[in-house]
């Protein structure tokens, strides 16, 4: 399956429509790590909110996403991460540990335009 990204302003937005595959999420680092250069951007949303399950290769997955991001020099945010995952990953010990999260959209936009106002 692969996954939309929107380039809106300085940002990319990656809207996960359906479950992804561990082979769909690699694509996804993949695609992104080649459109934050090609677009020059500034910050990167990765929407999980029909994601009902993100498991340890997901959360593993998107920790290093948003890192390797990172050192490309583009902020990653992800956004809609659902109660029951939040509360499930908690009691797997799953955490997504130095990478920002916002409760939808709007908010990781937000998010993004606080932290190009620190730099």
């Amino acid at each position: 399956m692969h996954v939309p990204i929107l380039k809106q302003g300085d940002y990319l937005i990656a809207s996960i429509q359906s479950v992804l595959s561990d082979a769909d999420l690699l694509q996804l680092r993949d695609d992104l790590a080649v459109k934050v250069g090609q677009f020059r951007a500034r910050g990167v949303i990765i929407d999980v909110t029909v994601l009902d399950v993100i498991d340890s290769f997901a959360t593993r997955t998107l920790r290093t996403i948003a890192h390797m991001l990172k050192l490309r020099g583009a902020e990653t945010v992800i956004v809609g991460i659902q109660p029951d995952v939040a509360f499930a990953m908690v009691q797997l010990g799953l955490t997504l540990e130095g990478v920002g999260t916002a409760l939808d959209l709007e908010e990781g936009l937000a998010f993004l335009n606080l932290q190009a106002k620190g730099d």
